[in-house]
């Protein structure tokens, strides 16, 4: 058979469903061994050895099996260790959704080193901040990414080699690979924050294999399912897939993207029994004309974040499977879920109850508990949970206190337990299933040499739930109009990645200010438009950045 790299390619190949020791169910349907690893190389050594010739990972071009996983895994982390890298040390890696993302996130555990997922949209800036604070021993990119690290490099005045992932593929001691602690760390997975430019959680070892198993107890999984995820492996959605496909010994069909035109085809291709999606996902689904083949699929359960309430029960009925609610953060996972069998749930937008090891709280601003169907803010307890935030001690300290996760979303609690969302407290636009952080925008910004001053609200959207909208006063001497503000947002994509762009730009002479010096947002989302707004999406005739 061809081989591509070293791993076995055909994605239509027979799944082996045989079992060479007979696996102790778990609770909620998924079938796992009783003994349960602690860390990721573990999870991984006991799929290989459970299933060794099942299929793992599918891409378009590639099928790889348990054992190969495991195979290819040491082997990278063989090689990483033959760098120098040690115990702790970071990888940052910057790879589109091919088999070697992966791979080379096994592999850097594997060798008790931290992975650094980054963002493949990212442009100079964006990466820079990322390589100044994590300070990665090596960076693993792919080719096309090669100007944009070389760029990012310069600007964090930092030298660190980066290398292609087919580099990593060479034999190394695998006798330097010693055995992954416990409590060892395992990525710093960036995230935009409440306020400020984008920081990495600590999440360990703990957190991937109590996701998985998590994850599998929740959808009920058992050895014939198959999930899939389009989203980009840099965030954390594709990653809990892998370990809970490692935690239940099932296939994980990996797109290169989302795309709803082709979506549920892929599902039908690929036999996909369960999987996850959120933000505008279901809404651009619903937007594709109906098909007579809808229904001919085997999906039994899609997990979604933010599922239209008022187009939950056409989702179910179009395709003719469960959906249902979950709602988490990088931080803590999955905090509250609508159960499976909850049909009453449909349409009615609630996030639904704590998962299993999750507790929570709703208080108001003194840290009291409120009454029942009162608003305050959501925390949350137990695992897993992030270990903080990397070099940030003061905003861990404000997130985590007395063992509670502060979440900043407001929330309420209905009569029969179910968690309704009310708003969020935070300073940053949801834009689709993006976090976009007012502050990082609106230092670029200022950056600009027209701008003096700016400020970055939410506007509600149809389709995104939140779109970015730019307030800005011009320096003495720019000019402002249509014309002005595709001319600032284009040159802001040369360093923020397409979702953070404006799509709307205001002109304003100044922008009213509180007190304490600090602009009151909360005047410009509230107050009635005095001044010509730009929308940049209806210029359709022009490419703004890569926003037409």
């Amino acid at each position: 058979m061809e081989r591509r790299g070293r791993f076995r390619l055909s994605c239509r190949l027979p799944i082996d469903r045989s079992v060479s020791v007979a696996p102790a169910p778990l609770q909620g349907g998924c079938s796992v061994v009783d003994s349960q690893p602690k860390t990721v190389p573990e999870l991984l050594a006991r799929a290989a050895e459970q299933w060794p010739d099942r299929e793992f990972l599918r891409f378009p071009d590639a099928s790889i099996t348990f054992a190969e996983a495991r195979e290819a895994a040491e082997r990278t982390a063989a090689a990483l260790r033959a760098r120098g890298l040690r115990t702790g040390s970071r990888v940052a890696i910057m790879l589109p959704n091919v088999a070697a993302w992966p791979i080379t996130w096994l592999g850097t555990l594997s060798a008790g080193l931290v992975a650094v997922p980054v963002n493949a949209t990212y442009r100079e800036a964006d990466l820079a901040h990322v390589i100044a604070d994590a300070q990665p021993g090596l960076v693993v990119a792919a080719p096309e990414f090669t100007e944009v690290v070389q760029g990012a490099l310069a600007l964090a005045g930092a030298e660190v080699p980066v290398v292609p992932p087919g580099e990593l593929v060479d034999d190394g001691d695998r006798a330097d690979v010693p055995p992954v602690a416990p409590d060892a760390l395992a990525n710093l997975q960036y995230t935009s924050g409440t306020t400020g430019f984008p920081k990495a959680c600590m999440l360990g070892h703990d957190y991937w294999v109590g996701l998985g198993a998590l994850a599998a107890r929740l959808a009920r999984v058992t050895e014939s399912d198959v999930t899939l995820t389009s989203q980009p492996f840099s965030y954390i959605d594709p990653m809990w897939n892998t370990a809970m496909a490692l935690t239940a010994g099932i296939p994980l069909v990996v797109l290169p993207r989302f795309s709803a035109s082709g979506f549920m085809r892929s599902v039908r291709e690929h036999g996909v029994t369960t999987l996850y999606m959120l933000g505008t996902m279901p809404t651009l689904l619903l937007q594709q004309p109906p098909a007579p083949d809808d229904r001919d699929n085997a999906l039994r359960l899609v997990w979604c974040s933010a599922i239209p309430p008022l187009r939950h029960a056409e989702l179910e009925q179009r395709w003719g499977a469960a959906w249902r609610e979950a709602y988490g953060l990088t931080e803590s996972g999955v905090d509250l879920y609508v159960p499976v069998d909850d049909s009453a749930s449909v349409g009615t937008g609630v996030l639904g109850v704590p998962a299993p090891g999750k507790a929570i709280r709703i208080v108001d601003a003194d840290g009291a508990d409120v009454r029942p169907g009162e608003a305050g803010e959501l925390l949350v307890a137990g695992t897993p949970m992030m270990r903080g935030y990397w070099r940030r001690p003061e905003e861990t300290a404000r997130t985590l206190r007395d063992g509670w996760l502060h979440t900043g979303d407001l929330v309420r609690r209905d009569a029969d337990g179910s968690i309704r969302l009310v708003g969020r407290q935070k300073d940053m636009i949801r834009r689709g299933g993006e976090n976009v952080a007012a502050a990082e925008v609106e230092a670029a910004l200022m950056a600009d040499p027209d701008v003096r001053i700016a400020a970055v609200v939410p506007v509600p959207d149809e389709l995104f739930g939140e779109e970015v909208k730019a307030v800005v006063v011009l320096d003495d001497g720019a000019t402002d109009g249509a014309e002005a503000a595709r001319a600032l947002v284009n040159r802001l994509s040369t360093q923020l990645a397409r979702f953070k762009l404006p799509r709307f730009v205001e002109f304003a002479d100044e922008l009213p200010m509180t007190p304490s010096a600090r602009v009151a947002k909360a005047e410009l989302t509230s107050r009635s438009r005095t001044g010509v707004v730009f929308d940049l999406r209806e210029h359709r005739g022009t490419t703004i950045g890569g926003v037409a």
